[in-house]
């Protein structure tokens, strides 16, 4: 509905801990030559994944970190956000102050966690959906979305599987480090961004697939849908494996 009204709707999770270990996978090698991963492995640190998705588009912003705190998640956001933001178009034509507040509380209607709104608010430009933790509600970083147009959707109690990034992670992270054996937190960082690019260079949106299953089944016969990540994302184009022939990847 947001895409629809002509406000961008995205994702955001954090993702991990990636651990310095032989990740299970399949990989090319030489025929006769199969990977050979040791039981044996020295732990030497963790990394983790942030994640902003755009489900319409299927664009993905990524940052790899060793630490997923607050202090170094709310920068990357507000940064990654305002870049956002500064790339939508100007808006038509402004509501009137009665108009723009209607708007804003009309997203709230039936959530169990309500954003509190200031009196004065800015036009609503964007909505995040993302996971409902406490680092999430800060006032501090709650204000700031407020404050510059975004509209935070948290997923209910053990709903995460609503938010699509989540999906895309899921995705990234099998792409990144299947087959591998990262030794330092560095490599898994480095793997996982340059994963994230090559995404970008053919993104593929994502449809959403929830409750009116049974309603979709007619449409569903005349077009076949690919599941994503194991949540309720969707998509009408199949996303090609690493492992993919060549062949398949030319007829598909």
């Amino acid at each position: 509905m947001g895409e629809a009204l002509g406000l961008p709707v995205w994702t955001e999770d954090e993702a991990g801990p990636y651990r310095t270990q032989p990740y299970q996978g399949t990989s090319w090698q030489p025929e006769g030559q199969p990977a050979r991963q040791s039981h044996e492995y020295k732990p030497n640190g963790t990394a983790k994944m942030f994640t902003l998705f755009r489900p319409k588009t299927g664009e993905l912003r990524v940052k790899g970190t060793q630490s997923s705190a607050n202090a170094v998640l709310h920068p990357w956001l507000k940064t990654e956000l305002a870049d956002i933001l500064a790339q939508l178009p100007e808006l038509d034509q402004e509501l009137s102050p009665e108009e723009n507040r209607t708007l804003w509380e009309s997203w709230q209607k039936g959530l169990t966690h309500k954003v509190p709104l200031p009196a004065k608010l800015p036009p609503l430009r964007c909505l995040l959906v993302w996971d409902n933790l406490k680092g999430h509600k800060s006032v501090a970083m709650v204000e700031w979305l407020v404050n510059h147009g975004v509209m935070p959707l948290y997923t209910p109690l053990g709903g995460s599987w609503l938010n699509m990034a989540e999906s895309i992670q899921r995705i990234i992270k099998r792409r990144a480090l299947d087959g591998q054996h990262p030794t330092r937190p560095e490599e898994i960082i480095d793997w996982i961004e340059a994963t994230a690019r090559g995404w970008n260079a053919n993104p593929t949106p994502f449809e959403w697939d929830g409750k009116r299953q049974a309603r979709r089944q007619r449409a569903r016969a005349r077009r076949r849908l690919h599941r994503l990540g194991g949540s309720g994302a969707c998509t009408t184009h199949p996303i090609l494996r690493s492992d993919t022939p060549l062949k398949e990847r030319r007829c598909a």
